[in-house]
């Protein structure tokens, strides 16, 4: 398993829709989504997906789709984390939309492209219990 320890931000643009990838500690989480929705107030969406550990060293996963169709933004995003085995980790995608619309499948490739863009920016660290 594997965590960063500070915030990694990525932009990716799809059709001139701007997915704006914020990687960052769980515990950052709350006031980082507080902060990102005051920077961008004109922002269509805000799709999150997190990854952490629990007192009792099980991992809560949680993900939404903040208004984008069902499963097509949160879940993809949440599986990119799952497959990098990344825990204790946020990621937040702030989304303008450019006025094409992408389909079902051009939504979920473009957030999972989003998250796998910045994992590849983040400094990962090796978990140990």
């Amino acid at each position: 398993m594997q965590y960063i320890k500070e915030h990694f931000t990525t932009t990716l643009e799809v059709k001139q829709s701007k997915f704006i990838a914020h990687l960052i500690p769980h515990n950052f989480y709350e006031e980082t989504l507080k902060k990102l929705k005051d920077e961008h107030p004109k922002a269509r969406h805000f799709v999150v997906a997190y990854r952490y550990l629990n007192e009792f060293n099980q991992i809560v996963e949680y993900s939404s789709d903040d208004g984008e169709p069902k499963g097509t933004s949160g879940k993809p995003s949440l599986m990119v984390l799952q497959g990098a085995d990344i825990i204790n980790t946020a990621v937040i995608i702030v989304r303008y939309f450019g006025g094409t619309k992408l389909g079902t499948g051009g939504l979920a490739r473009a957030y999972s492209d989003a998250v796998n863009l910045v994992l590849e920016s983040a400094k990962l660290f090796t978990y140990v219990e």
